[in-house]
């Protein structure tokens, strides 16, 4: 993010209100903008030395293209470290890195085996974002990540081979009905994978704290509230991201194959079907599922460990609120 240039001047935090619901829509529709993909090494390099210029007072004011770099920085750059963050782990790839694996996890009688396939295939990306995106207060070792990604596979293929097996024997349903748990059953084991996934690839922020800073970017230590918040959000936004994706498209597409526009159509006609609502639901909800928590916390001090609570600013006056990455 454009956060991790250097510089005396602030930037601005975003070209939308980010105290409302509304404008952190807007602005996670910037930051998970697909077209900021086909930004190159040299435009990414370019959008830093534009922020660095403003953020040292070399450009007076913001300008359409500083936000265009801000835009390019927020949607490519990791805002603890500053490094660019691998282009199918951005913010920006969200909707086409996860589209093949939820197409393929949404795919109507898949069996065992691709249930399984399926499953270990979204707990990697899963493991792959989280690593690439999470707050870097304290980086998890080789076999932290390895035990996370273990049990958070385990977690998805026993919910999803264990929903799949109960579902068909609920004799007191009607068959409509077990058709569209049995659809649901993929976001079941992606939702409880997902929480646990958050929680053991991240337990060392709640077990150490994460780095809290003042409005103007001073580190002023690490806390454990903050780190159970920042957990806490993510763990809870990873379900309403799913939401929409894992729900939406597979009750429709149960609509469509009782109806005229597929019944009697062949399975690829369903498949990119399936995949086109998908598609869709992704690029349209995924905004307003992001924008739920925002990416940069705030936090009174009297809500954080007693050693924040009598902090003062480079001007003397007392600091009543903290901020810190949430994370993703």
């Amino acid at each position: 993010m454009a956060s991790s240039i250097k510089g005396p001047v602030e930037l601005p935090a975003s070209r939308f209100d980010l105290s409302t619901y509304w404008g952190r829509v807007q602005h996670c529709a910037e930051i998970s903008d697909p077209t900021m993909l086909l930004n190159t090494s040299k435009d990414i390099e370019q959008a830093k030395r534009l922020v660095w210029d403003y953020k040292n007072g070399v450009i007076p004011s913001m300008t359409p293209e500083l936000w265009r770099a801000k835009k390019i920085l927020d949607s490519a750059i990791h805002p603890d470290t500053g490094e660019t963050v691998i282009l199918p782990f951005r913010m920006s790839s969200c909707v086409l890195s996860n589209l093949v694996v939820t197409s393929g996890m949404l795919t109507p009688n898949l069996g065992t085996a691709g249930t399984l396939f399926w499953q270990v295939a979204n707990q990697s990306l899963n493991v792959a974002i989280n690593t690439a995106n999470a707050n870097k207060s304290h980086p998890l070792t080789t076999q932290q990540i390895a035990t996370s990604y273990a049990l958070a596979v385990s977690a998805s293929c026993g919910v999803a081979l264990g929903l799949n097996s109960i579902v068909p024997r609920l004799k007191s349903i009607s068959p409509v009905t077990r058709t569209v748990l049995g659809r649901l059953v993929p976001f079941a084991a992606v939702v409880s994978a997902g929480v646990v996934n958050v929680f053991l690839m991240r337990g060392e922020e709640i077990r150490k704290g994460i780095t809290v800073t003042t409005s103007e970017g001073k580190d002023v230590g690490t806390s454990k509230t903050a780190a159970f918040h920042a957990v806490g959000e993510t763990a809870a936004s990873r379900v309403i991201n799913a939401t929409p994706v894992m729900v939406i498209p597979p009750l429709i597409l149960v609509r469509l194959q009782k109806s005229k526009f597929l019944k009697g159509k062949s399975k690829k006609v369903e498949v990119l079907t399936n995949i086109g609502l998908i598609f869709s639901t992704s690029l349209v909800a995924l905004p307003f599922a992001l924008a739920v928590f925002p990416q940069r916390r705030e936090m009174s001090v009297e809500k954080l460990e007693p050693e924040f609570h009598n902090l003062k600013d480079s001007k003397g006056a007392p600091i009543s609120t903290l901020f810190f990455n949430r994370g993703i």
